[in-house]
């Protein structure tokens, strides 16, 4: 396992980023839009452009699903129309970052090459006519991805107006199962395993006798209904752990080629924020940069998103590569295919970009110019209505961009440094959605209860991968934690004994690195940190609840319950029922070593619950919040050596006020801040400390 784990990570580094300022070299941000020039006539190329410069955008993305229109046939490549455009953009002082097309392959590939479609379970090709519908294992689709890639970049190395590429567009999806893939696969499980006893143990064959004899006897894990396989959990965890590997291996094909031939342009990917399909810690080790794609107001839901999903997806964008990001696609209207969601209200949309910069976005980039009138996203708004005519969008980023240009200089250097983190981690993630142990349980919802609580109480936090080091924080957040390691265990012990605070929940150090279970009393290797025994625990199903009352209140318990033996540990929250339960913790707190471990066993249904448990766990590592904000405002602060930036953002539709250190100076109007600083609807205010 270890052996493998160190492939992959050489297999990322080979390229080798490069350091890169994210701003511009004059010190300005980059500002810009997603632009499409192919989807309108050439006469209005001049006009987009000089509303852009009008606007004061010093940046746009290009040929993002253009590989027909560059390649119309096999092998013969033609720029002239993108050359054009870059002219016309550079002409208004508008730089560009190019996009290499394989999201989309031209109708003539999926012809001549109908394997380079995916498979998908009914032992069907994809049919042609959509995106993110190819096979990453054909030879034929990467060799002809690296073709056009190579193409771009001989022919646009030495363009002063282009500054970066974005390798494909938003990774992951397709989850092809034909014969290539699974020769690959089969292939990858050697690479990983080396033999197959190992591969036996670790998938735990010997259960229903699935014991395999022979690579050849290697299936693809089979998925009916959509519904993740629990024939074999391993084997399905692998699987997930390769189809992110392909898309991780194919970017990397192209990052060799712009390495090689544009040295100086930066690379970059537009991830998608929460996304679960893939390992996004590999896929960003071979870029210069992270960004992703911000859209708050998707869906039926906006609590979900706004304000806290969107907080979260950008700090674990930052946690990526632990360094700040872009944003390379930010809403701009209303979006959606068949159907579109609610618009973007007047003022709404400068506090949806500074929320980003106030986590660590260090570049803002508009999804999309003008609202297409052809295609699967004519209701994909965009700055622009499809009249074309600069309305109040366009405006409401005019002037978002005035405010940018006020802040930039003394953003640049800052970023978000926190005292507490959370570890995010994909295989608990993938492992949980495999086996959820209750009805509801999700990796992303166990995380949210806490995160949200600390948002609520103005509180900056990480989100970093287990392998990292965590004696920079006073408080490590571990909820859900269920794939756990012997060595991450033991760095966790360490962790508390070494003086930090840690905190976790249920369902936490069941499984392996390999997804079986480890056969100990839970909570395994933290037993001793945590100062507990769990010999039992059971699901609530959806209709129960067990009523809680200590040290922290009175709250009821659903979904699922541990039966919480304490050892050393002080109870601080017991059930009083049903009978059965009520000898048992349902949140615990142990001294150990010089730290503390912190145990939550079951599920509350009242967020206050959370919001009383995270200042119990603020007040014992002396984290003490700098502002605390009313409810539906939002503190974050960017920082480095010399400059403290206080960002105060305003997600509700009345006026707020919000107690703020005298003296600071707000660079949005240059007023002195006298202990109180109004917000107006959707308002923001940056302070200089």
């Amino acid at each position: 396992m270890m052996k493998y784990r160190i492939f992959l990570i050489l297999f990322c580094l080979i390229s080798n980023t490069h350091a890169f300022d994210t701003f511009a070299p004059d010190g300005s941000m980059y500002i810009g839009v997603d632009y499409y020039p192919e989807h309108w006539p050439e006469e209005r190329l001049a006009a987009d452009a000089r509303l852009m410069q009008q606007a004061g955008f010093n940046v746009v993305r290009l040929a993002e699903f253009a590989w027909v229109k560059m390649e119309p046939e096999e092998g013969v490549y033609d720029f002239t129309w993108l050359d054009h455009a870059i002219s016309v953009l550079a002409a208004h002082d508008l730089k560009v970052i190019l996009c290499t097309p394989t999201a989309v392959m031209p109708a003539w590939l999926a012809k001549k090459y109908p394997s380079a479609l995916a498979l998908k379970p009914d032992g069907t090709r994809i049919v042609w006519g959509g995106r993110k519908n190819n096979c990453f294992s054909d030879t034929d689709y990467r060799r002809l991805s690296k073709s056009i890639t190579f193409a771009m970049a001989k022919h646009y190395k030495d363009n002063p107006h282009v500054i970066g590429w974005q390798t494909d567009n938003e990774f992951g999806g397709t989850d092809c199962r034909c014969d290539q893939c699974l020769a690959e696969f089969r292939q990858w499980l050697r690479d990983k395993y080396d033999s197959l006893n190992e591969l036996n143990r670790a998938w735990g064959t010997h259960f229903w006798g699935l014991t395999l004899q022979d690579w050849d006897e290697i299936p693809i894990p089979d998925q009916r209904e959509g519904q993740w396989a629990i024939s074999n959990p391993s084997a399905s965890l692998d699987w997930q752990r390769f189809t992110s590997w392909l898309n991780v291996r194919f970017q990397h094909d192209q990052v060799e080629i712009l390495r090689e031939h544009c040295p100086d342009h930066f690379i970059t990917h537009n991830f998608m924020g929460l996304y679960q399909e893939m390992d996004y810690y590999d896929l960003a080790r071979d870029l210069d940069v992270v960004s992703w794609d911000n859209y708050p107001t998707f869906g039926d839901d906006e609590t979900i998103t706004i304000p806290y999903g969107s907080s979260m997806a950008a700090d674990v964008m930052r946690g990526l590569k632990n360094q700040n990001f872009w944003i390379m696609e930010q809403t701009a209207g209303p979006h959606g295919w068949g159907w579109f969601g609610r618009n973007i209200r007047p003022g709404e949309l400068e506090k949806i970009c500074f929320q980003q910069m106030a986590h660590g976005a260090d570049a803002q980039i508009w999804f999309r110019w003008r609202t297409c009138t052809a295609g699967r996203e004519q209701y994909w708004h965009g700055l622009l209505g499809h009249d074309g005519q600069p309305l109040r969008r366009y405006k409401e980023a005019k002037q978002t961009v005035a405010d940018y240009r006020k802040v930039e200089k003394a953003l640049h250097g800052t970023t978000v440094k926190a005292d507490a983190a959370f570890i995010y981690d994909y295989d608990s993630m993938w492992a949980l959605r495999i086996q959820p142990g209750y009805p509801g349980n999700s990796y992303q919802s166990a995380l949210a209860r806490y995160y949200n609580a600390l948002f609520r109480a103005g509180v900056n936090v990480d989100m970093i991968p287990p392998e990292q080091d965590f004696d920079n924080y006073k408080v490590l957040f571990a909820p859900d934690l269920y794939i756990v390691p012997d060595g991450l265990a033991e760095r966790l012990d360490a962790f508390v004994r070494q003086g930090g605070i840690l905190v976790t929940d249920c369902r936490t150090g069941v499984k392996d690195e390999t997804g079986l279970v480890h056969p100990r009393t839970l909570p395994g290797r933290l037993t001793d940190a945590l100062g507990i025994r769990i010999e039992e625990y059971g699901s609530l199903g959806t209709k129960m609840s067990y009523p809680t009352q200590g040290d922290l209140g009175e709250f009821s318990a659903i979904n699922y319950v541990d039966w919480i033996i304490p050892q050393s540990a002080q109870v601080l929250q017991k059930y009083t029922g049903p009978w059965h339960m009520t000898d048992f913790a349902a949140v615990t707190k142990n001294n150990y070593g010089k730290g503390q471990a912190w145990y939550v066993g079951t599920v509350f249904n009242e967020s206050s619950f959370y919001d009383t448990f995270v200042y119990q766990i603020l007040h014992a590592a002396d984290i003490q919040p700098l502002v605390h904000p009313p409810a539906g405002v939002e503190v974050c602060i960017r920082q480095d050596n010399e400059t403290m930036l206080l960002f105060l953002i305003n997600h509700t539709d009345t006026l707020q006020t919000v107690d703020v250190p005298s003296g600071a100076v707000n660079l949005l109007d240059n007023a002195t801040a006298q202990k109180i600083v109004e917000l107006r609807r959707y308002g923001v205010a940056v302070l200089q400390l």
